[in-house]
């Protein structure tokens, strides 16, 4: 495909999960993609974007996933069609189990999805294996294990954990299995003592674990060679982190740091959480040793996003900013409530003299900032070597070093221009015909308040004599071209201007957020909270059940011809 910054492309981002389609076990997946895709290139977009679609456990945020590379299976098409080591009698009978009517409506149930897809899998993979088994030379099962040899630099040590999970009750909190589980080796030894008719049992579970992954790599790689029919670039998402509670610290807990977790600075702006809004936010995940990563010429991230670039054309980076430094707290996500209250006086106290601060040093220097800099691009430019030219986008949003947009270009790495964060003389927003070609403009990730809740929140703090919100609305509808002085309703008119401003932007890529484009107030994530409504909010319908509502078809029909203006088709 041709994704060269000289070609400016529309894309619309939506999380797997929230995606419907008629045959949907609950939840978004590969075939729902394939469904939206279609319907999203049908009106000119030639980019889908997705959140991360790697393997979560008990927690089911994609961006604290129990593996750097194995996907989830949620995200797998399960049906006889799609998965033919499953037989129709055995789809059949367990879909009987469930109301699918009711698994169906509503937010995401991951704790029916989850053990609704397992059993399915299971079955496939006990079809799987009575005909093509270790000693099967059929065509099927040697691909199997030609597979398995691609994959093992990782595949071994994951479906060790995934297996130890099941012997665990399902948690992946590995510091809390009995003490020889706990790391690789000590596991491995333990296995290695185990009965004969145990251990046989134990690789059985193994080899299912890993026959999923096939399955997944199989039809992610799939779907892939579709988008390409198609015309459409799929964009995937690498988190900067790893859960430190996932197979790649059990495996390489030598490449990472324990003793801090990583997260972000302070933001003034994310009032609904005071703990975020006074000392930042703090992911959990463990930082890198990056001499470590370094001396191994960065061997774990090559892999890592090799696997990524077999499925998507091009991906981003959450959070960049973390290659160059990281924000560290001395405390787990656990103890958070425990320090709210606490001066940093008082938590200096509490952790010997730590306090959260950028690692491996601050920007307050221009030795520091210098030294960040050199850093970040020796590492980045490791990864570019294996995914090649304008395949990885920086999302650089957040406190962002003055040096870091520069040193992005230098490498051809395409940030994000969020305009209404794009400020220019006397914090004007700057016009998005003066952004660099290579970025990536979007009003909204899937952390920010959508379109229509910005406007709406802007517009009623106007109404209530906020002089400042006052000046930023206009400020914002200006940026659309739109001549608005006070409070003013989220109309269709403001909704296509802020489209067209969008899509007539220098950017590269245009991004919209599923929801933005509907002008919907539906939210998939609020940053810092820990709510059931996170990463489970389904759309209220799929895109046969668009194409059949006339009210969508015609506003569709608008975006279309906005994208076909804008020379973005």
């Amino acid at each position: 495909m041709n994704l060269s910054p000289d070609f400016p492309l529309a894309g619309v981002l939506s999380p797997l999960f929230a995606l419907r389609s008629d045959h949907d076990l609950g939840i978004g997946d590969v075939e729902s993609l394939r469904e939206f895709a279609r319907w999203a290139r049908g009106y000119g977009f030639r980019l889908v974007q997705l959140l991360p679609i790697n393997e979560t456990g008990q927690d089911h945020s994609p961006y604290n996933a129990i593996s750097s590379v194995a996907i989830d299976p949620v995200t797998l098409a399960l049906s006889p069609r799609e998965l033919p080591d499953l037989s129709e009698e055995d789809y059949e009978a367990t879909l009987a189990e469930v109301d699918l009517k009711e698994l169906r409506s509503g937010p995401v149930k991951y704790h029916l999805v989850k053990p609704l897809k397992r059993r399915l899998l299971e079955k496939a993979f006990n079809g799987f294996w009575q005909r093509h088994g270790t000693r099967s030379r059929s065509r099927r099962g040697t691909a199997f294990r030609e597979w398995l040899e691609e994959q093992r630099s990782w595949i071994g040590s994951y479906s060790l954990f995934r297996a130890l999970m099941d012997e665990n009750q399902g948690s992946e909190q590995w510091d809390r299995w009995p003490e020889e589980q706990q790391t690789l080796e000590r596991a491995e030894k333990w296995l290695a003592s185990q009965p004969r008719m145990y251990r046989q049992q134990f690789e059985r579970k193994r080899r299912f674990f890993e026959y999923v992954q096939w399955i997944a790599f199989s039809q992610w790689q799939a779907l892939k060679m579709e988008c390409e029919a198609l015309g459409v670039a799929l964009m995937g998402d690498v988190p900067i982190g790893v859960s430190y509670y996932g197979a790649d610290v059990f495996a390489h807990p030598e490449i990472f740091n324990l003793k801090w977790s990583g997260g972000a600075p302070p933001e003034r702006v994310f009032k609904s959480d005071p703990f975020t809004e006074k000392w930042g936010q703090n992911w959990g995940v463990p930082m890198y040793r990056w001499d470590q990563l370094e001396a191994t010429n960065f061997v774990w991230w090559r892999d890592r996003v090799r696997r990524v670039r077999s499925m998507f054309h091009l991906f981003r980076i959450d959070h960049v900013l973390g290659f160059y430094r990281m924000y560290g707290f001395p405390w787990r996500p656990e103890q958070n409530a425990h320090f709210l209250p606490l001066s940093e006086e008082e938590a200096s106290r509490e952790t010997g003299g730590d306090l959260p601060h950028f690692i491996p040093r601050d920007d307050s220097t221009w030795e520091n900032r210098e030294a960040n800099r050199e850093a970040g691009e020796r590492y980045l430019r490791a990864l570019l070597e294996e995914v090649g030219e304008h395949r990885l986008i920086g999302e650089d949003l957040g406190v962002v070093p003055d040096y870091v947009r520069p040193s992005l270009h230098s490498l051809g790495i395409a940030g994000f221009r969020i305009p209404q964060w794009e400020r220019g003389e006397h914090w004007h927003l700057v016009s998005g015909r003066h952004y660099d070609r290579l970025s990536v403009a979007t009003y909204a990730t899937h952390d920010h308040p959508p379109l229509a809740v910005f406007w709406r929140q802007m517009s009623d703090a106007a109404a209530a004599g906020d002089g400042h919100q006052r000046w930023e609305l206009e400020q914002f509808a200006g940026f659309a071209g739109l001549h608005i002085t006070g409070p003013h309703p989220f109309t269709q008119e403001v909704h296509e201007a802020l489209l067209r401003a969008l899509f007539e932007s220098n950017s590269w890529l245009a991004i919209v957020m599923i929801t933005d484009l509907f002008g919907s107030e539906q939210r998939f994530n609020v940053p810092g909270a820990v709510a059931d409504t996170n990463w489970c909010e389904r759309l209220a319908q799929s895109p046969r059940q668009w194409e059949a509502d006339p009210g969508v078809r015609e506003w569709m029909n608008r975006v279309a011809a906005l994208i076909r203006e804008s020379r973005r088709a």
